[in-house]
């Protein structure tokens, strides 16, 4: 019996969160404006980063530590906007991104894997490490926005 209200009780719980998702956004134009929102302010605080990995700014290691941070942090949240509906309107995604959402998702998931690698190399305070990290970022981002974007 404890089993089965186990069962249930989770059963629930993950159809509600799915219905969640589902539900997350009231219009398409919503989702399409969370999304870029979410991936402005990641390409604002990555843009923070690359300066002073690239060296056209003074490194500071808390700033950089702090942005990495945000960029990590805003790097899981675009992808749930890029549900059907949204590729129209006032977007730049392209209809390969709904064509082939698999190779889509495994480009968002190299980045955020290689973001994850830059947060760590920004809380050492190695730049060697911070700088291979940031490149290995813009790179992923690069490659997405290669196939992905307008």
């Amino acid at each position: 019996m404890k089993n089965q209200m186990i069962f249930a009780l989770a059963f629930l719980i993950a159809a509600h969160c799915g219905q969640a998702s589902a539900q997350q956004f009231a219009k398409p134009e919503d989702a399409i404006k969370y999304r870029k929102n979410a991936l402005f302010v990641m390409g604002q605080h990555f843009g923070r980063v690359g300066a002073m990995a690239s060296g056209r700014v003074p490194m500071d290691a808390k700033v950089l530590a702090d942005n990495a941070a945000i960029v990590e942090t805003m790097s899981k949240l675009p992808w749930p906007a890029f549900v059907e509906g949204t590729d129209k309107g006032d977007t730049k995604a392209k209809p390969e991104i709904w064509k082939d959402a698999a190779k889509f998702k495994e480009a968002s998931e190299k980045m955020q894997f290689e973001v994850v690698k830059l947060n760590v190399a920004a809380k050492s305070g190695k730049v060697d490490d911070i700088k291979t990290a940031a490149g290995a970022v813009g790179a992923a981002c690069k490659a997405c926005h290669d196939q992905f974007r307008q």
